[in-house]
């Protein structure tokens, strides 16, 4: 069967996506980055202008978008509302990170499911020419969540593991390289992604007022533990089970998540500095799917950023 052809892809960006729009359009001379005017009126909401509008007809057309906070979210959505309304051939969203993914459950009658409510905002983006939006997002806190999305949207769920994979085979001694996961959730999101390497699986276990780290499964001594998870916030759980790892034989600990949150700078707790270098992470891998955070981390040990731009390009092109 022929291959299909490949298509030239218009690519805009919000403000904060700039940097890896850029990098994105360096994979392929098939990705040409386009503008948006972003001001403001002044009352603060929003006074967009897309460049060059007529140039949409019947290209396909992608905007990269990045959910940060509350106060961006109105603005690109405005512009995904408009983009495949230019007579658009096909449209996707990059939303690398999906914020709300990990308020996904109803616990009891009042909690409001945050995940659910973002899902009906982006399923009432227009259908194009082409049909139906594709949507990508990495690494998605709950897999079950592509069926909040309505029938107009076409959930692409991409991951960030090959990228850690590609990079754990790097390093030195990678035949030394055991796996963890920080709780029973990590393992069923990723352990069929990894499962070349040994594994090992933390739990919290209640001990009267607290929750405590613990060892399920595996045996980390000896060996270079990489815990991985999708996404971190405060880091306090990663910190906890670094030091059961360490506590039982681990010679090295070192950590990946796609999405490294990090509210308050909270990123700060895991700079080496030079009186605990030595209980520090060796590494800590994310992408660049939280552009803030990848801004703030910059030439920070041990913190190296594993870009999301050549799976972006290669998801333009289905």
């Amino acid at each position: 069967m022929e291959r299909p052809k490949k298509k030239t892809v218009m690519l805009f960006y919000c403000e904060e996506a700039d940097e890896l729009a850029r990098k994105v359009a360096t994979q392929s001379d098939l990705i040409q980055l386009q503008s948006i005017n972003w001001r403001s009126f002044d009352d603060g909401f929003p006074n967009l202008f897309i460049k060059n509008a007529h140039d949409i007809r019947g290209q396909h057309v992608a905007f990269l978008a990045s959910f940060s906070s509350t106060g961006v979210i109105f603005e690109q959505l405005s512009v995904i509302y408009a983009l495949p309304m230019l007579f658009a051939a096909s449209f996707t969203v990059v939303l690398p990170f999906f914020p709300t993914g990990s308020f996904e459950r109803i616990e009891e009658e009042g909690d409001v499911a945050t995940a659910f409510t973002l899902a009906r905002m982006l399923s009432n983006i227009p259908i194009s020419r082409g049909g139906p939006t594709s949507l990508v997002v990495y690494d998605i806190h709950a897999l079950q969540e592509r069926f909040y999305f309505n029938d107009t949207v076409l959930p692409l769920f991409e991951t960030g593991i090959p990228l850690l994979k590609q990079r754990l085979h790097q390093l030195p001694e990678s035949d030394k390289i055991i796996v963890a996961f920080p709780d029973d959730g990590a393992w069923k999101r990723f352990h069929k992604l990894l499962d070349h390497f040994p594994m090992v699986i933390c739990n919290k276990v209640r001990e009267g007022d607290k929750r405590i780290v613990r060892i399920k499964e595996g045996e980390p001594a000896g060996c270079h533990v990489v815990i991985v998870d999708d996404l971190v916030q405060s880091g306090g759980t990663l910190i906890e089970c670094q030091k059961v790892l360490a506590a039982h034989g681990a010679a090295k600990v070192s950590a990946y998540v796609t999405h490294g949150v990090f509210p308050k700078k909270s990123w700060e707790r895991f700079v080496h500095t030079s009186k605990d270098v030595e209980k520090a992470f060796t590494h800590f891998w994310i992408t660049d799917s939280c552009p803030v955070t990848v801004s703030a981390i910059v030439d920070k040990a041990p913190f190296e950023v594993l870009s999301l731009a050549g799976s972006i390009a290669n998801a333009l092109q289905i």
